[in-house]
């Protein structure tokens, strides 16, 4: 999966779907950083996303999201709109 960039929208984007951190540590790990986009981001937000990683970075994204951040509604959305129907199953957490 690509980088994505360190700029004036992506840092907005990072302020708002992972608050918690810095926009430059949120945005180290873009596989993380898409599982918030795929559960919080808004439409807008999302075609920002779209003009720096293509479908494929989407897939990749969606196949390393880390557990417990997507939330099943838009685990399913994000898949059938990826062109994965039936969605295979969520990220769990291991545990021992």
């Amino acid at each position: 999966m690509k980088r994505i960039p360190l700029n004036d929208d992506t840092m907005a984007l990072a302020r708002r779907l992972i608050w918690f951190e810095p926009p430059s540590e949120a945005l180290a790990d873009p596989a993380r950083f898409m599982a918030y986009a795929f559960a919080r981001a808004t439409h807008e937000e999302m075609t920002i996303l779209r003009s720096y990683l293509d479908e494929t970075d989407f897939l990749e994204a969606l196949d390393a999201a880390p557990p417990g951040i997507i939330d099943p509604r838009s685990w399913a959305y994000w898949n059938l709109r990826l062109g994965r129907y039936p969605a295979p199953p969520m990220p769990m957490r291991r545990l021992g």
